[in-house]
């Protein structure tokens, strides 16, 4: 059985079920990741791999560089760090 993995961000860490995509973890915590097809096509979902390892079960079609991850479509192998922001409030000035 897998157990969850921790994953960091600039603002949080927390631990990601094995149940779930890193898109999902994100989502569930209250990161901010643009997205649209959930499936590694359109590339909008992807974020900077500062440490540790992912594996897709497909190859993303989306074009990758080099440090970066499609969390819809991957699923860490070990603890990760990435770059990517919580969604804040805007606040409304007085």
């Amino acid at each position: 059985m897998k157990k969850a993995i921790q994953i960091s961000t600039e603002d949080l860490v927390f631990q990601l079920d094995p149940s779930e995509t890193l898109l999902e973890g994100l989502e569930r915590t209250g990161h901010q990741v643009e997205y649209q097809c959930r499936s590694g096509y359109c590339g909008s979902c992807r974020v900077t791999l500062h440490s540790g390892r992912v594996e897709y079960s497909q190859q993303p079609l989306a074009y990758l560089r080099q440090g970066e991850i499609l969390p819809c479509c991957c699923q860490p192998l070990e603890p990760l760090e990435i770059s990517v922001g919580l969604i804040t409030p805007v606040k409304k000035s007085a």
